[in-house]
Order: structure tokens, then C-alpha cells, then sequence
């Protein structure tokens, strides 16, 4: 089915059942630990073997030579692969570094080999036994340093854009604000950690594994180990959170594989936590400089983004400056992503990459930009709306209701008592203080295929190598089919994450939701009509209700159709070029309340409000999960996420969950959630967008514009650690 016209009215329009808070259908399995994950799939890989990896203990250089005897007389150890005898490896289209290194390293903690041994305990005590000698070489480490050598980046469609004249706009304007600002490196950290389960069986490969994209991964995993695309099955049910971090083919997969080939038999393989923050990716660190120009009354003449990061060779940048392009109005307008080469570890996607981190410094500078001018910061933002994009005004939005957003989140969150002078509110030893952020993600929609089955007792069954990473796939795809079919949920059957299945969006830049959704519309498309087909119905008339289909006066069990098999719809959702013709962004506004100790510095957030326009709400429920999980990693980014580099040896020093701090429930506060009543039928068949990356733009400059509003201190360098504000803070107990 190919979407290049506008949505009108189709079934999904009844919302019988979409658009309902119904509980996630795996929600029961979960919580019971009846939901195998990769590492548990036991029964499909009996007798599996357990492969420990080791990482490479340099950051840049050259493996002289390796000690494995020791290793091998352990007891329990069936083998140990290294470059040496894994045979010839291509490095994937998605890595920018080999995920086995030898001889050349390429980063600290990158693999260098897996120990294969009968129990856990055996090849981890095997592992330690392994000597690998060094030639090491000086690599660059240091963002700040390698800034003046960071170029244009040419992976990256547009690095630079320029609109009107910037430097004689910005010089005219009567109001201005120039700062630099910095966000460090960041873990996924997310609670499953990065697993896999490989078995071999006739040169075929099959991997139970932890992976948000099964499509890329099976491609990836075939070229990395030079074998037909078609002799690699992933399997991958559930996810214990990615965030990312899961998007591309990782290590402990390809290890298994390599491991259970060279063991001839089944192999596990578990990344352990304290490897994970050096061997798999994170979000870079950024320097970013902000200039804003206005008018005295506000209106901004002139805005200027810059932003420098750092990746591998051949990596790609943070795209921090993205959103300023599209969020406000202004004539004069320069964005620029400059990279540096860095031989940290591998800098990739997290969640929301490019806005999260650049809105954790545009919606500071907006703030300090309303100061200058007296301005309430709600209504700074919002005299600088824009309907179209401002680099090409022709091309309006397809939806933008982020004034409304705004002006609802400060209504309800009680803004009007907000008071601009910093440091006026206490509540005994707590300095008080409200902010204020945009939201702003981009809505993008991808090539999506679903398989839709009718089955003899009228059960619907789904496949589509679609994965749930914790967001709800399995719930919004069964209630996509129930809607789509005339069926309760309980009559559907929903099967993901198996490269067998037909090709999905997979989970990733919040298209997941609607794109998968959208495939599996397209499938069910098909199946109405084959099921009309077989009942004699017209398929164009045909409605599907309560079971039963009905057209032309007669009414027919839904069932009837597959008395002779089972009917099957397969299709796939194309995209023509409507993002082209309108730009499809989603919006919304973030309001924090915070409480500074006055003596101590400490930080705790009181309230928070997100206030999101984002199409046409799936499921209430599960997407109010996504904002509120979202929202929490944004108080993390604010307050404490900082994976610290040692600038000497090129790793990142707090490389476990002890040391690289992440919010609890404890720092956590009510959150409210609202979402615009909203449908967007430029997007795709169902009208709606993403809504999972939406909510961690913003927050964490939310959080620390109501730092500065209790306390005084503007924190230009995240985190905002007491550090920061103890030492700049002049208010007294």
C-alpha cells in the first residue's frame, strides 16, 4: 500500500478500540517472569555453553600479542575465539567500529575475545587468565581540545544551513545573547543488559537476541560473517529497554555466534554491565554556541546554532542543532554541526538523539534571551511561533499546535505564580523555583510489513519482525487488528521480533509506533478483502463488526471465511512524499517545579508537567508510560547522567550502574501527562506520530531554568550537580 495522499476516514476512525487506555497484553507475562528474554531461551538452545568477553584494556592501538594458554587449561573451557581464528570478518553497515578488534584497537573495552566454558563461573575465571600484550599509540580524547580540528561532517545530509544574512542580522538587533554551553557523554543504562543466545545448525544461524532493528541486525550479522543474508534467523520476543542503544548489531552477538561455531554447540553470551558503557555506544558529549537576536519587544530577528562533537572515524555527529531550524520564527538563521575525530568509544543514537541534547542548551538560551528582555518565557516562546518551516517558508506544518501546548501546560500548572525575580519563594530551607521548556522531536515514518492471519475459531494472529522495547508494540499492534478486523482483543494473537516475519519499521526514533501500526493496517487491508472475497461480499462496502462482516443487507460470521484454512493478508506500508510536501513535527511543552536546599545545594523536583500534541493517541496508557519514563531520564540528564572521561587513558571511568548515576524512585515526583486531542492525516492511515522521544526534549532545560529561577545560579554545563550551585550561590540560610 503506497501512502502519498492524505488519510480520510477509514476504520480506525470508529475507535472502538484504538485510542483506548487498555492494559499491555504482555503486561501479565512480565511481571510474572513468564516473558522469555534473549538470555533465557533455554528451551530452544538446550545445553548452551557461556561465553565471557574480554575487552581491550587501551584505547588506541595495536595487540602485540596474546597469552591464552592459561585460559585454556582452565577447567571447563571449550574454546576461545579471537581474530586470530575467528576467519575473515567484514565490519557491519551500521558499526563504525570492528566488534572484535586484532590486531588494531580501535577503543577501550572493544572485544578481543570470547572465553567459551561449560558454566558461567568457569569462563569468566577462564577470561581473567587471558594476557594480550599491547602496542599502545596516543589517540585524542578530549573534546575541548580536538574542537579546533573538528570539520564539517560528510556523512551528514546537511551539516550546515544558512538563511538570510546571520552576522548583519544578528549585529543589528538591539537585544542579543551569546553562550556556550556543554552536555557530557551519556549511557542507554538500560536494565537488560546487551545479551545473546547463538546455535548453529547445518551453516545456519540462529540468534535469540536483544535487538531493536531485526532487519538491519540479520543484514549486518550476514555480512560481518560473510554468509547469505538468508542463513541468519534473529529471534528477539522481548526487550529489556534499548533506548537506542540496541539499534545496530552489537559484540556479545557476534561473539556468541563466532563462540558457538567454533564450540559446536549453543552459545550465551551476556555483556557484562562494567563492559557495556566502553564496548557498546552512548551518546556523545557537546559544546554548542547559541546567539540570539531581537527585537526590543521580542520578536527574534536573528538565531544561531553551533555545536561540536566527537565519534570514531568515520562516525557520525550529535545533530544538536536540528530543531533550531524548525521551532522558531526569525529571518536570519545559521545552524552548523562540526565533528572531531575521537578514539573514545563508538558515539551513536540514544533516545531522541540531536534534540535531547540540543534542547538541552536552545531552551536554556531562549530563557536567558526572555531575561534580557523582561519577558515572560512562556510568552517569549510564544511570540516567536512560526505555521511553516523557517527555512522554507512555502512548506507549512502538517500540524502545530505548540502555542496551545503552552498555553494549556501553564494554565494547568499555575505559571501565573511563578515569580521572575530568582530566589523570592522559600519553603523553609528550600529555595523554590519554576521552569519552562519547549518539546520538539521531529515525526518520521518508516517502510513498515505485517502478515495478518484469519484462523479457523476466528482468531486473528499478527507477525511482523516488529520489537517492543518496553513501549507497548505488542498492545497498539492488537488493538490496530482487533479495529481493523471487528474482533475483541482477546481474539488477537501478536507475534514480533522474528526475522522470519515480514519487514518492519523495527523501534527506533519514535517512528516505531505508527509505522508498525501502519503496516499491519495495510496487511489487514488485505485481509478484508480476501475474507469479503470468500463470503461473497463486496470488499469495498464490506464492514467488519462484532465478529461478523456485513454488506448488502446479509451478515456473516467473520469466522466463516476460514472454514476451508486459515486467510491470510500480507502487505506492506510505503511512503510517498507528504513529509516532502508539509513538515511533520511533533510539540510540546515541558513545566518543572524544583526545590533547591538553601545551605546544601541539594536539587529535588517537586512537579512536572508535559503537555504533548503528537497525532492521534494509540493507546493513552502506554504512550502516557513513554512520556513519564521519558521525563525521568530527562531529570537524569539534568541532574546527575555523566559518563566522566579519564582524558590521559581514553575510557570512560564510571562504567557501571554504581558509578554512573541514573534517577530512582525517590527523585522522581508526581507527573502529569496531557495529551491534545489530535490527528495528523498527513502522517500515515492511523493519524498519528511519535510521541516517545517527544518527551525527554526539553526537560532537562525545564529543570534547570527552575534551578535558576529558585536559586539565581545559571548552570550552563550539565549536569547541574550542587557543586555547580555551592559554588556560585550568594543567597544565605
Amino acid at each position: 500500500m503506497k501512502f502519498d495522499t492524505p488519510a480520510t476516514t477509514n476504520p480506525i476512525d470508529q475507535l472502538k478500540v484504538i485510542g483506548k487506555p487498555v492494559d499491555r497484553i504482555d503486561g501479565p507475562m512480565k511481571t510474572t517472569g513468564t516473558a522469555r528474554y534473549a538470555y533465557e531461551q533455554h528451551e530452544a538452545a538446550p545445553n548452551a555453553a557461556y561465553g565471557y568477553v574480554v575487552g581491550a584494556t587501551i584505547a588506541k592501538g595495536r595487540i602485540t600479542g596474546m597469552e591464552l594458554d592459561a585460559a585454556r587449561r582452565s577447567p571447563g573451557v571449550i574454546a576461545i575465539v579471537t581474530a586470530q581464528n575467528a576467519g575473515k570478518l567484514e565490519k557491519g553497515d551500521y558499526n563504525t567500529a570492528k566488534l572484535l578488534a586484532g590486531p588494531e584497537v580501535q577503543h577501550y573495552h572493544q572485544a578481543v575475545a570470547v572465553v567459551v566454558a561449560e558454566t558461567f563461573e568457569q569462563a569468566r575465571a577462564a577470561a581473567h587468565l587471558v594476557r594480550v600484550s599491547y602496542a599502545e599509540q596516543k589517540g585524542e580524547y578530549d573534546l575541548e581540545k580536538a574542537k579546533g580540528k573538528a570539520q564539517l561532517p560528510k556523512k551528514e545530509d546537511k551539516p550546515e544551513s544558512k538563511i538570510g544574512n546571520f552576522d548583519s542580522g544578528y549585529a543589528g538587533a538591539p537585544v542579543k545573547l551569546d553562550a556556550n554551553y556543554t552536555t557530557p557523554d551519556q549511557s542507554h543504562a538500560m536494565m537488560e543488559p546487551h545479551a545473546s543466545i547463538a546455535s548453529w545448525d547445518n551453516g545456519k544461524l540462529t540468534l535469540w537476541t536483544s535487538n531493536q532493528m531485526i532487519h538491519w541486525g540479520t543484514k549486518d550479522m550476514a555480512k560481518t560473517l560473510g554468509i547469505p543474508v538468508e542463513n541468519v534467523r534473529l529471534i528477539s520476543p522481548f526487550i529489556g529497554g534499548g533506548f537506542g542503544g540496541k539499534l545496530f548489531l552489537r559484540s556479545e552477538a557476534l561473539l556468541a555466534a563466532l563462540g558457538a561455531r567454533e564450540a559446536k554447540r549453543p552459545v550465551k553470551v551476556n555483556l557484562q554491565r562494567a563492559l557495556m558503557f566502553n564496548n557498546t555506544t552512548h551518546r556523545p558529549a557537546t559544546i554548542q554556541r547559541i546567539r540570539i537576536g531581537a527585537t526590543r519587544e521580542g520578536r527574534i530577528t536573528a538565531i544561531s546554532h553551533e555545536s561540536w562533537s566527537g565519534d570514531l572515524p568515520g562516525g557520525q555527529p550529535e545533530t544538536a542543532v536540528q530543531q533550531t531550524r524548525l521551532l522558531y520564527a526569525g529571518a536570519h538563521r545559521l545552524t552548523r554541526l562540526k565533528l572531531a575525530v575521537l578514539d573514545l568509544p563508538e558515539g551513536n543514537a540514544m533516545r531522541a538523539p540531536g534534540e535531547a541534547p540540543g534542547m538541552m542548551a536552545l531552551e536554556i538560551a531562549i530563557d536567558e534571551m526572555a531575561e534580557k528582555l523582561k519577558m515572560d518565557p512562556v510568552m517569549f516562546r510564544v511570540i516567536n511561533d512560526t505555521t511553516s518551516d523557517p527555512e522554507k517558508p512555502g512548506r507549512k506544518f502538517s500540524q502545530r499546535r505548540f502555542v496551545e501546548c503552552m498555553r494549556q501546560g501553564a494554565e494547568r500548572f499555575g505559571w501565573n505564580k511563578r515569580q521572575a525575580e530568582p530566589g523570592k519563594v522559600r519553603d523553609g530551607r528550600w529555595l523554590v523555583g519554576m521552569g519552562v521548556a519547549s518539546a520538539f522531536r521531529n515525526n518520521m515514518v518508516m517502510k513498515s510489513a505485517a502478515r495478518v492471519k484469519l484462523g479457523q475459531d476466528g482468531t486473528v494472529t499478527v507477525e511482523t519482525d516488529m520489537t517492543d522495547i518496553g513501549t507497548g508494540s505488542y498492545t497498539i499492534i492488537a488493538q490496530t487488528a482487533a479495529e481493523m478486523m471487528g474482533v475483541p482483543l482477546e481474539r488477537v494473537v501478536v507475534k514480533l521480533g522474528d526475522s522470519t516475519f515480514p519487514v518492519s519499521s523495527g523501534s527506533g526514533g519514535q517512528w516505531g509506533g505508527n509505522s508498525s501500526t501502519a503496516g499491519v493496517y495495510a496487511a489487514c487491508v488485505k485481509l478484508r478483502e480476501a475474507v469479503a472475497g470468500k463470503l461473497g461480499l463486496d470488499p469495498a462496502t464490506a464492514e467488519f463488526v462484532d465478529g461478523s462482516v456485513r454488506a448488502g443487507g446479509r451478515s456473516l460470521p467473520l469466522k466463516q471465511a476460514a472454514q476451508g484454512g486459515e486467510v491470510v493478508g500480507e502487505d506492506t506500508m510505503e511512503y510517498g512524499d507528504l513529509d516532502k510536501k508539509f513538515q511533520q513535527s511533533t510539540f510540546g511543552a515541558h513545566f518543572v517545579e524544583v526545590g533547591v536546599d538553601v545551605a546544601t545545594c541539594e536539587v529535588r523536583v517537586r512537579r512536572m508537567l508535559a503537555v504533548c500534541a503528537a497525532g492521534r493517541i494509540l493507546n493513552p496508557k502506554s504512550a502516557r508510560s513513554q512520556v513519564i519514563g521519558a521525563m525521568t531520564m530527562g531529570v537524569g540528564a539534568a541532574l546527575m547522567e555523566d559518563l566522566v572521561v579519564d582524558k590521559r587513558r581514553g575510557f570512560f571511568v564510571n562504567h557501571d550502574l554504581a558509578g554512573y548515576e541514573v534517577p530512582v524512585h525517590a527523585d522522581i515526583p508526581h507527573q502529569e501527562v496531557v495529551f491534545l486531542d489530535e490527528t495528523d492525516p498527513m502522517s500515515s492511515p492511523m493519524k498519528a506520530k511519535g510521541v516517545g522521544e517527544l518527551g525527554i526534549c526539553g526537560v532537562a532545560a525545564a529543570v534547570a531554568n527552575a534551578i535558576y529561577n529558585a536559586t539565581g545560579v545559571r548552570v550552563r554545563d550539565y549536569p547541574v550537580t550542587l557543586d555547580k550551585l555551592m559554588s556560585k550561590m550568594t543567597i544565605s540560610a
